[in-house]
């Protein structure tokens, strides 16, 4: 993100995949900490698997930054 003149402040959504909902209170716990000045949108979804078995998170933000 650095490279691209972004932070954390500049994320404007989050779209987070876990394997299991279980784990649903960590993940969003994990995610308030890094964005608890930010507060983007956040969504989360369950899916079957992630692209490497040994990951069961993967987040996805997008941000905005000004040119």
């Amino acid at each position: 993100m650095d490279e691209a003149g972004a932070s954390l402040a500049s994320v404007v959504p989050t779209v987070t995949y876990v394997t299991d909902m279980a784990d649903m209170n960590l993940v969003a716990r994990a995610h308030l900490e890094a964005f608890a000045d930010v507060k983007p949108a956040a969504t989360i979804v369950q899916v079957s698997a992630l692209d490497d078995p040994q990951r069961t998170v993967e987040i996805e933000a997008y941000a905005i930054v000004d040119e």
